[in-house]
């Protein structure tokens, strides 16, 4: 019998490697290796390998549950929609449009993330919207927006990364994030580039590098800053470059003058002669790249650390050229689609400001409403749940796990539980499902076809390859279901093809333009770069020698946008199409180490789990690869604590306490300890983490706060 593969995407990073899903001998489906796709020429990593072990009945969920006393019980879909519409009028009814929140995700598709966005600002009326793609980039967002006038993760596409000079690649650990993506660096080594790695950790990535630089958790502000003062000193800047292409000079060169060497060395750790070669490394070759992730991101200063990269990048003619930039590795599936188009609390679809009227006319006419009568920004993330309970009685919630996921996370765990009502739509019962008044079984990835944009701001198709367990609907029916049980009939279809063709619309003319995308498109070409307007230009046929050339002898056609692999190589995206230096300076993190908490925590991931593991928890595979957290220490720190490789050691902040076993390395600074993100309970590490916002971004300060370690009895 013959086999039919089905071509789609990983369910889970932002590279969005290309897959089959194939059915399997005697039952079931298995993925297999998809060649063709250019990002990952068919390999995937194990999380990619396994990931058809999400579609089993006995991993996720197939049937509503709604809470009886202390249980949650299974229900059907009409009682369960009830409820959860009820819910929300309830509290719509009795405190206001702004007491139901919505808050999203960064794995929903570009048209679920569209929908959701509509549905919180048409059928519930409300402004307070935001979703999890706020921890993952919106410091490197605000950062790129600021400087170029438009935000996306990559602005070239990852096949330039080998033909470069010299990488600096700020705070990722790729090779056990992104491992397929680690191919373009080392070809990037053969091919003669340089690799420098910035993480205070020697990871698998760090590893690989030409050259790490080590610095101290929350210096990473401080390090690009003296970098920059070395350009200066040195004489390296593009004079030519910086007058003809950009803004600002003057107060930003200012600005990282006042940051020498010695100092750096000082704030960092890093020594003055690493900081000089890391320069000479960087500014030798023609070409060359910054590439940032979460580390310098995840900061509450992390909007001026990224301005402070780029500014590097500027000043020596590395953005808005072939094969040099800056770019932002993306974290989520969909973390760069999901917040182009409507589930980030300021924005509207096509990456529009909510607070633009002309932005507000625009998709209020495709949506068929008044612009009067769409809400303003709301709150961020961490924000919008700190409210829960208080200013927000009912929350419906789709494809995040808070209660693992967000900083100071038994605080937001006592205000989830504190609603008056909670709904969540995904795929296995998460720690959060498991605290809700309503769980909504959605389908995922393979079981349905929507749109996703990498990294590289690639629109891409996701096809459907099976059919969803029965029970199992998807949360544009979802959407679909509560709106006309909320008095909104139309609007909300559920066939994902036609939503997207209503976000084309609402997207056009807007930053993030995918009017001139559409699905057979996406299949045809293995995907497209926005922007990419409905028509590039009119093809014109010449006239023949001789004749008379008018335009009713000429065939005119309109040609399709290519779309845009790579951008900013005519003009960057501002008003004036010159980038923006911005002046920044260094200062402390928000909670620096003390007597009673001496040490910095900074946290991550591991290669065989992803974000809160909801999903990677229950595959077997990974989870044996990685069963549980630790706390990696240095020999010098588990000494003075007398802890052994394997021992339970505490790790206490302010917010709280996590137990996990010692892992005892010398790749890690010994007033440093790191932890794993991906579990709750005792070893939750975001127990521990600090919701210090970034003042532009919203972003909490992840990657450092003040800790003690205490050793723990057998």
């Amino acid at each position: 019998m013959e086999t039919t593969s089905t071509p789609t995407h990983c369910p889970y990073c932002a590279l969005q490697c290309g897959m089959n899903v194939t059915p399997a001998p005697g039952g079931g489906v298995e993925v297999t290796e998809r060649p063709d796709f250019p990002v990952n020429r068919g390999a995937l990593c194990g999380k990619g390998r396994t990931a058809a072990a999400l579609l089993s009945p006995g991993v996720r969920l197939t049937s509503p549950l709604v809470r009886s006393g202390s249980e949650l019980v299974p229900a059907s879909w009409e009682e369960a929609l009830d409820r959860v519409a009820a819910g929300l009028a309830s509290a719509r009814t009795a405190y206001g449009p702004d007491a139901c929140g919505v808050f999203g995700g960064g794995g929903l598709t570009n048209e679920k993330a569209y929908a959701l966005g509509k549905f919180a600002r048409v059928v519930l009326g409300t402004s307070q919207i935001d979703y999890n793609g706020r921890f993952c980039m919106s410091s490197a967002a605000a950062a790129g927006t600021k400087a170029f006038g438009l935000d996306r993760g990559l602005p070239f596409p990852l096949e330039d990364i080998p033909k470069t000079g010299c990488v600096i690649l700020v705070g990722s650990n790729l090779a056990e994030t992104m491992p397929p993506s680690l191919r373009f660096f080392s070809e990037l080594r053969e091919n003669g580039g340089t690799l420098i790695v910035v993480d205070p950790r020697r990871t698998r990535t760090a590893e690989q590098a030409d050259l790490h630089l080590a610095p101290r958790p929350g210096t990473d502000l401080a390090l690009a800053l003296g970098l920059l003062h070395l350009v200066v000193a040195e004489g390296r800047t593009d004079e030519e470059y910086i007058r003809e292409r950009t803004a600002g000079w003057e107060e930003a060169r200012a600005a990282a003058m006042a940051h020498w060497p010695e100092y750096v060395e000082r704030i960092t750790g890093v020594s003055v002669p690493q900081l000089r070669k890391a320069v000479r490394l960087f500014c030798e070759p023609e070409t060359a790249m910054v590439l940032t992730a979460r580390g310098p991101e995840q900061q509450s200063k992390g909007t001026d650390t990224v301005g402070a990269w780029i500014n590097l990048c500027l000043a020596t003619g590395r953005a808005g050229r072939p094969l040099s930039g800056y770019g932002c590795l993306t974290g989520q599936g969909n973390g760069q689609g999901g917040r182009e188009h409507g589930q980030k609390a300021d924005q509207l679809p096509g990456y529009r400001k909510l607070t633009d009227p002309a932005a507000r006319r625009h998709v209020a006419e495709v949506w068929g409403v008044d612009p009067d009568s769409l809400p303003g920004p709301g709150r961020s993330a961490y924000e919008l749940l700190d409210a829960l309970g208080t200013d927000i009685k009912a929350l419906l919630l789709m494809a995040s796990n808070p209660v693992v996921s967000a900083p100071r996370a038994a605080h937001v765990e006592e205000r989830l539980r504190s609603l008056d009502f909670l709904a969540v739509a995904d795929v296995v019962l998460s720690e959060t499902a498991a605290l809700a008044d309503v769980v909504l079984p959605v389908a995922q990835w393979a079981e349905e076809t929507g749109t996703t944009t990498s990294l590289e701001g690639r629109v891409l198709l996701r096809r459907q390859a099976v059919t969803p367990p029965d029970g199992v609907r998807s949360d544009l029916a979802v959407l679909h279901g509560l709106a006309a049980r909320l008095g909104v009939e139309k609007g909300f279809p559920t066939d994902p093809e036609e939503v997207f063709g209503e976000l084309r619309r609402a997207s056009a003319g807007g930053p993030a333009d995918y009017s001139g995308i559409t699905y057979r498109r996406l299949a045809e070409e293995n995907g497209v770069f926005w922007p990419c307007p409905e028509v590039a230009k009119e093809a014109v046929e010449p006239a023949a020698e001789g004749a008379v050339d008018t335009a009713a002898e000429r065939a005119v056609e309109p040609v399709a946008h290519p779309g845009t692999p790579r951008l900013f190589l005519d003009r960057f995206a501002t008003e004036d199409g010159r980038a923006r230096f911005v002046a920044v300076a260094h200062r402390a993190a928000a909670e620096e180490p003390d007597d009673e908490y001496p040490l910095l925590l900074t946290t991550g991931r591991v290669v065989s789990q992803y974000q809160s593991g909801a999903q990677t928890r229950r595959v077997p595979e990974l989870n044996a690869a990685a069963p549980g957290p630790f706390v990696e220490l240095h020999p010098r720190l588990a000494a003075r604590l007398g802890a052994a490789e394997g021992d339970p050691v505490a790790v206490v902040s302010r917010r709280g306490r996590a137990v996990a076993p010692a892992r005892i390395t010398t790749g890690i600074r010994p007033d440093t300890v790191f932890m794993p993100f991906h579990w709750p309970g005792e070893g939750r590490a975001n127990t521990l983490t600090n919701p210090a916002l970034d003042p532009t971004s919203r972003m909490p300060e992840f990657k450092t706060c003040a800790v003690r370690v205490e050793a723990v009895g057998a």
